[in-house]
């Protein structure tokens, strides 16, 4: 049973691929064809390797790995808090900091920070600061909270990285990688996969196709921490769609 039919990636758009100008060869296995300059990425490929990074994130989960989930530009800000939060884990949905992972120890007393500034809101502190001074905390706390505020409870450097689109999070890849780091991505037409551990080929552009597989890989972590199916729509068998829908559906949208 797969866990993403070909039925909702293709109304997702996770097929569509970049302009054929902008592709990195190294995909070129996972591409299944070319429409009006676009590339169009083979879904059949994108059923079995989510199904193969759902079962990978499931099983890191089981076993109590901390996950890290990973997408900085807008058309994942959004999915990569709301889906990391529902899982139960952490996320940095704003710009990746340069030693988020490598410099650890610095990033820690940066958190402490934050905490510290939220505990003098909560202990009386700022009642009895000078507004200018409040102000000053709360503009440092905002800032604090938009780059770290999704790893504050992060126990420890993540086991397993949740990357959407490794091309823009290129500094993010090198971090895991350097610290040994296994990263799961989804991987557009124009990205490197040489350093990506689990590939998930897939339109990275699209809100509804980041959305999709975002949620699945929270749904593998849901149901690695209870040793159960995580949702409902998982009992329903995933159609055994065939490579002429792509090519029906891909022709359609070119029309």
């Amino acid at each position: 049973m797969a866990v993403i039919s070909m039925k909702q990636l293709l109304e997702a758009g996770v097929h569509f691929g970049h302009q054929t100008r902008r592709w990195n060869p190294k995909m070129a296995k996972y591409i299944f064809t070319e429409r009006n300059g676009i590339h169009v990425i083979d879904l059949q490929q994108t059923v079995k390797m989510a199904d193969a990074a759902y079962e990978f994130v499931r099983d890191a989960a089981a076993n109590d790995a901390v996950i890290l989930f990973v997408g900085t530009k807008k058309q994942a800000a959004d999915a990569v808090k709301e889906e990391a939060e529902r899982a139960g884990q952490y996320y940095i949905n704003h710009r990746w900091l340069g030693g988020t992972l490598t410099n650890w120890d610095t990033i820690q007393k940066r958190i402490a920070r934050l905490k510290e500034i939220k505990r003098m809101e909560e202990d009386g502190t700022f009642e009895v600061l000078p507004k200018k001074e409040v102000a000053l905390l709360n503009k440092q706390r905002a800032r604090l909270e938009k780059f770290l505020g999704g790893i504050e409870d992060m126990p420890r450097i993540p086991d397993v990285m949740y990357i959407v689109d490794p091309h823009k999070e290129q500094i993010a890849v090198k971090e895991a990688k350097k610290l040994g780091i296994p990263v799961v991505a989804m991987v557009d037409t124009n990205a490197d996969p040489d350093d990506i551990d689990v590939i998930i080929p897939a339109n990275d552009d699209a809100i509804r196709a980041v959305k999709l597989i975002t949620s699945k890989l929270a749904d593998a972590v849901i149901e690695g921490r209870q040793g159960e199916d995580a949702d409902a729509d998982f009992a329903a068998e995933a159609k055994a769609d065939s490579i002429e829908e792509i090519v029906e559906v891909v022709e359609g949208d070119n029309e």
